[in-house]
Order: structure tokens, then sequence, then C-alpha cells
């Protein structure tokens, strides 16, 4: 699992720009449940994604596809962690609890 964490390094009117591509991008990897989980940091000065992926080299290839990405509006990082517990609502995307 992996936590996506973007910073908007544009102004605010820039990554506006953008939107409408983003949102579609974030569409296509939750309808494929890659993306668990998305939404905007509170200042409005970034985002948060929870990918359930293979790899890293996966989502940073899957993360090239992001407008924000590519018209350079935020900086993207990265963390992997363990999945071990989750809500057993989440089993079909998940797997069982460990």
């Amino acid at each position: 699992m992996f936590i996506i964490d973007i910073n908007y390094i544009a102004p605010i009117e820039e990554v506006d720009k953008h939107i409408e591509g983003h949102t579609a991008y974030l569409k296509k990897y939750s309808e494929n449940n890659t993306f668990i989980i998305s939404g905007r940091k509170v200042p409005r000065t970034g985002g948060i994604l929870i990918a359930n992926a293979s790899s890293k080299e996966e989502v940073e290839k899957i993360i090239m596809e992001d407008p924000f990405y590519q018209y350079n509006v935020a900086e993207i990082t990265i963390s992997e962690f363990l999945h071990a517990r989750h809500n057993p609502a989440l089993d079909g995307l998940l797997g069982k609890t460990v």
C-alpha cells in the first residue's frame, strides 16, 4: 500500500486549470481499485491518495499520468507501508484482514 502526498507548488489558480484532467485521472484509478481513498488537504495545499499497488515503480508510473505532475503544479511524494489491518467493509478491495 502507498500514501501519495500531493503538495501544490504553483498558485491555486494554476492548479485549478488542471482540475478537470486530475479528476478524470483520479476516476480512472479509483474505478480499477488502485486508488482506495482520495481527497484534498485542509487547508487546500494539496491532496492525499491511498493506493493499492504492487510496487513503488507501478505507483511512479501512474503518477506520471497526473496532470498535476505533467504541468509541474505539484510535488508528489510516495510512502510505502505494509498493510496489516483494515475495516472489514474493505475486504472486497483489500482482501481479508491479517
